[in-house]
């Protein structure tokens, strides 16, 4: 059976994927890092991630990378889905999760988008070793 995800899922899929490093450049919030290059950071808040009914800034923005702007469209063209992007973003591959909405995911799913945007940032090399490991052959 499946159930909701946490944040605390985000930091242990995170720390579960090989060669991981994690920073926390000038603020508490963590960046998850593979081979030098992020692939999940907790982002400090910005201008341009406003409540569109308040204006308020939100402050717990998580930004997931994805392998494909395809992948990233799929995310976030649904309404309903708890992804988004800002105009910041665009262009980027990643996804924008507000920690308050972590919830509205299955755990699964997460720690699956987790791996992909992992994958994304991997070298080859590394991504292959994992994919072979984990029968999911490249």
């Amino acid at each position: 059976m499946t159930r909701r995800a946490t944040v605390d899922d985000i930091h242990a899929a995170a720390l579960a994927m090989p060669h991981v490093t994690v920073e926390r450049p000038g603020t508490r919030n963590p960046v998850y890092r593979v081979g030098g290059k992020a692939f999940v950071f907790f982002r400090t808040p910005r201008p341009d991630a406003v409540d569109p009914d308040t204006g308020e800034r939100y402050d717990d923005v998580i930004v997931l990378w994805v392998g494909s702007d395809g992948d990233k469209m799929a995310l976030v063209q649904d309404d309903a889905s708890p992804f988004f992007t800002t105009p910041h973003f665009d262009g980027h591959p990643s996804v924008l999760l507000r920690a308050s909405r972590v919830g509205e995911v299955e755990r699964d799913e997460l720690v699956e988008l987790v791996q992909d945007a992992w994958l994304s940032q991997a070298s080859r090399r590394r991504a292959d070793g994992w994919l072979r490991e984990h029968g999911l052959a490249p």
